[in-house]
């Protein structure tokens, strides 16, 4: 994937995190994404960089997606 490719892709899962942070009235959890200080904007930093952003942000919003799920039970017969 080229840079310019995964700066976009780290744009849009910023979108994604700030859609899943309005359906669920509460911010994501983006601890290990704020460590690393790489934003979609930050086109000066290396592809390696956001590379590491976008999965640490993919991270936090399916964390964040996975804990919020309710466990299916199953109907007794």
């Amino acid at each position: 994937m080229k840079k310019q490719e995964l700066i976009h892709l780290h744009g849009l899962l910023a979108q994604v995190r700030n859609h899943v942070e309005e359906i669920e009235g509460a911010p994501v959890d983006e601890e290990s994404y704020d460590e690393l200080g790489v934003r979609p904007t930050s086109i000066h930093r290396s592809k390696t960089d956001h590379k590491e952003a976008v999965f640490a942000l993919a991270d936090c919003i399916t964390c964040e997606m996975a804990a919020d799920e309710q466990p299916v039970s199953a109907a007794a017969d």
